[in-house]
């Protein structure tokens, strides 16, 4: 809209059709042709607009995509497997019961067959206690140090200026989703760095951003990532 272009316009120059391209823009990924072709025309639409391409590729595998690729996490359990396991259960109870029985039996038999009378002691037993040094008072005193834990540092994330598309994961990139949705404006969500934390933003500038109470000023205006630590923040 800025360039002044139009979806006949694009289609001219790209070549993809402009019910695809209005999909695009709208979301409606169930009338695009396929998840391969959908991250072509994204690409190839970015890119006429001399924007970065990479970082709606990413947006799309994130929000689209990833969603139907996660495999199902809890396996269905089948009707036989409670009977299953009680009979197992029941046969290592009773092998842990027999093999208790003869450990006991056996250690009986050979204390009935090598017992001594009370108050003996085995050959140079007295010597070895008299060699053993007594212990001193210097180690009786000491105590080991508490451990202090690091303080913990908070992320704030405050969409103050509009609302924008947002995704918090752990670590990194590829690490847990700690929040992804579309943050309205006024509302706020705070993150503890574990011990980094990586930041998605779909329209940074309706943001503010705050890593142990200062404020991360100079956000882009485009989507964009961050890699935020205690040392401070950089792009990713």
């Amino acid at each position: 809209m800025r360039r002044g272009l139009s979806a006949a316009d694009v289609h001219k120059a790209i070549r993809i059709r402009e019910r695809y391209l209005t999909a695009l823009e709208e979301e409606r990924w169930d009338m695009l042709p396929g998840e391969a072709y959908t991250k072509g025309f994204l690409r190839t639409y970015a890119e006429h607009l001399s924007l970065n391409s990479q970082l709606y590729i990413d947006e799309y595998n994130a929000r689209v995509a990833r969603r139907d690729e996660e495999p199902t996490l809890v396996p269905q359990p089948s009707a036989t497997t409670p009977r299953h396991l009680q009979r197992g259960v029941l046969v290592a109870l009773v092998s842990i019961l027999v093999v208790g029985a003869a450990v006991a039996g056996l250690a009986a038999w050979r204390l009935g067959g090598t017992s001594k009378p009370p108050g003996a002691q085995p050959s140079g037993a007295g010597s070895i206690a008299a060699a053993a040094p007594p212990p001193t008072a210097t180690a009786a005193r000491t105590k080991p140090k508490p451990i202090v834990s690091a303080t913990p540092v908070f992320t704030r994330i405050d969409a103050a200026h509009g609302r924008s598309w947002l995704l918090v994961r752990a670590g990194g990139p590829h690490g847990a989703v700690l929040y992804e949705g579309v943050l309205e404006q006024g509302q706020t969500k705070s993150f503890q760095l574990r011990p980094r934390l990586w930041v998605r933003m779909g329209r940074p500038s309706a943001l503010d951003v705050t890593l142990a109470g200062k404020d991360l000023g100079g956000l882009p205006s485009s989507p964009s990532n961050l890699l935020l630590t205690r040392a401070g923040a950089r792009s990713a």
